[in-house]
């Protein structure tokens, strides 16, 4: 972005306002270049005190916006996207929609017009910067793709995949921490079976699972790779890998992925 252009983000529930602070954070933009939305613009007093621009008109938000975030509720989309139709200038602004199981074409469709629309799912982890946001669209310049990975690189990763496989992205990443957050939790239930008090057991499964994370992240490596430099024969590591796997440990992952991804996709059409 850049000193002149100006982003409103509708809808500013955790999403949005972790965006909106790590824009600022990097130095990507000024709290008064960002306009945040929500129906309950007292919840928002903290932000306009930082200097945001805070209101609960839409309208207002987005006749001055250059780039334009959708943050709502899928079930709410419909309803904000006929309310901001009269003022949005096609040929002039972006949006961004982080909602799930919506297209590019199925905002297009909605809005009657042929605005430029961009993708991002990221996840929870957005409110520490640590997110895995993937992007994509149908019809986006790769200027404009590159700005949008660009906003979202100052909340954690980011990379483009393809459209049909934004679905997939959704359970894999978004729904994917509640998953890698429930082994935590079973391995420190583990440890206290074993002898360690519930807070040290958290601790220590939590930094351990942190720390495998980034040995694949920081040495570009695979996760079998790793698995063999603590594996000995007969040893104790690949004794417990053995009972994990013979309990489907892998296997339920893998299929709780798949159900995850066949639900979001019925996201939208349950909201219609």
């Amino acid at each position: 972005m850049n000193s002149s252009q100006h982003l409103s983000i509708l809808g500013s529930g955790n999403i949005g306002l972790s965006l909106a602070k790590g824009l600022v954070k990097a130095n990507i933009c000024k709290p008064q270049q960002i306009t945040l939305t929500r129906r309950n613009v007292a919840a928002l007093a903290d932000y306009s005190q930082e200097g945001y621009n805070t209101t609960d008109n839409n309208i207002k938000a987005v006749r001055k916006a250059d780039i334009i975030v959708l943050a709502v509720l899928p079930q709410q989309l419909n309803k904000l996207l006929d309310e901001i139709r009269p003022v949005i200038k096609q040929d002039k602004q972006l949006l961004i929609s982080v909602i799930s199981g919506v297209s590019c074409n199925d905002i297009r469709q909605h809005l009657d017009m042929n605005v430029q629309v961009i993708r991002a799912m990221p996840n929870t982890a957005i409110a520490i910067g640590q997110s895995m946001t993937c992007i994509a669209t149908d019809s986006g310049t790769n200027k404009n793709i590159n700005l949008v990975k660009s906003l979202f690189d100052t909340v954690g990763v980011s990379i483009q995949i393809n459209e049909e496989l934004m679905t997939s992205a959704t359970a894999l990443c978004a729904c994917g921490i509640a998953f890698f957050l429930r082994s935590i939790r079973a391995a420190s239930q583990g440890g206290t079976e074993i002898g360690f008090h519930a807070h040290d057991a958290l601790k220590m499964a939590a930094q351990t699972a942190k720390g495998a994370a980034d040995l694949l992240l920081q040495l570009s490596s695979h996760p079998e790779q790793e698995i063999d430099k603590v594996t000995s024969p007969s040893g104790c590591t690949i004794a417990g890998l053995n009972e994990m796997e013979h309990h489907g440990f892998s296997s339920a992952m893998i299929k709780g992925i798949r159900l995850s991804a066949e639900k979001a996709g019925d996201l939208y059409k349950k909201a219609e």
